[in-house]
């Protein structure tokens, strides 16, 4: 088996399947996925109402920092997911993961992360969503690149990484068949279409007219999942009519809504009915809840 095809069943391993239970049906699933050669084919439409589910920023998780390797491996320990992340630059250049612009909430230090180098941000750790410390550090993109390969999928989000930066890194990491380009207008998806044309984008599509931006810039639907808002609601309905007869799954995000809810119940409550609005994709900060669901619906 050559390199290529190693990767793409490896890959494949950890999204032929959105549903589990247990290892045992993991594994299951993963044996029935050996064969699956077409790692885009996990994000196209296919009306099968199956659901995948994207940690955003990672997912929060006692004991466990959003945007970070360590993170996601708790998370992949227990389901299925890929990844929302967030690229940022250091003083010297160096790309890292952190949402904010600046250190104080996630993580030991504060001030503006554009104010660190590399090096000195090695005394810095993160901390979890509940402000506790951990051993973790701010890590590298790179080395969360290469940590996905094999593994799952990881989205970038547009942060305040040049995009030709972006570009160089994948394409040194020979990596466009693991990572995910968040896009928010047709001009970014063309940008990186043209310089990296195996990439899967995440396309904003929440209004027509960012359905049409994305339609006329000439990129392939069959390279892209939408972001269609954080419900399927009677405003973008037929949006997500036109992508998926497109063949593009509708992805809704729960993070700026049902996440931060006090209670389990209450977040139960609300992510079964948007489950009940079948997404294709939803994205959350509490995938281990939200999956669960999923898997028992």
């Amino acid at each position: 088996m050559n390199k290529s095809s190693i990767y793409q069943t490896a890959i494949a391993l950890s999204f032929m399947t959105v549903v589990w239970a247990c290892d045992q049906s993991i594994q299951t699933a993963q044996t029935s996925a050996l064969q699956k050669k077409d790692l885009q084919a996990p994000f196209r439409y296919s009306g099968d109402s199956s659901i995948l589910v994207s940690g955003h920023r990672g997912g929060i998780e006692e004991g466990f920092p959003e945007n970070s390797s360590e993170g996601f491996e708790h998370i992949l320990s227990k389901m299925s997911a890929f990844f929302e992340i967030d690229p940022r630059l250091t003083k010297d250049s160096v790309i890292v993961l952190l949402h904010d612009a600046t250190l104080d909430r996630t993580t030991t230090g504060t001030g503006k992360l554009a104010d660190y180098t590399w090096e000195e941000l090695q005394k810095v750790r993160l901390k979890d969503y509940e402000g506790n410390e951990t051993a973790y550090i701010i890590p590298r993109l790179d080395s969360v690149i290469g940590w996905s390969r094999g593994k799952t999928i990881v989205n970038l989000d547009k942060k305040d990484v040049p995009m030709d930066m972006i570009v160089e890194l994948i394409k040194k990491m020979d990596a466009e068949d693991h990572v995910m380009l968040t896009v928010h207008t047709g001009a970014q998806a063309r940008y990186y279409y043209d310089r990296l044309p195996g990439v899967q984008f995440s396309a904003f599509c929440r209004t027509i007219k960012e359905y049409e931006d994305m339609k006329i810039s000439g990129v392939p639907w069959n390279r892209m999942i939408a972001y269609v808002g954080p419900s399927i609601n009677p405003e973008n309905e037929k949006i997500v009519e036109m992508l998926h007869a497109d063949g593009v799954r509708c992805m809704i995000s729960v993070a700026p809504t049902h996440d931060k809810l006090a209670t389990p119940e209450e977040r139960e409550a609300t992510y079964l009915q948007e489950i009940g609005k079948r997404p294709d994709i939803i994205e959350s900060d509490r995938p281990l809840e939200v999956g669960k669901l999923i898997q028992n619906r």
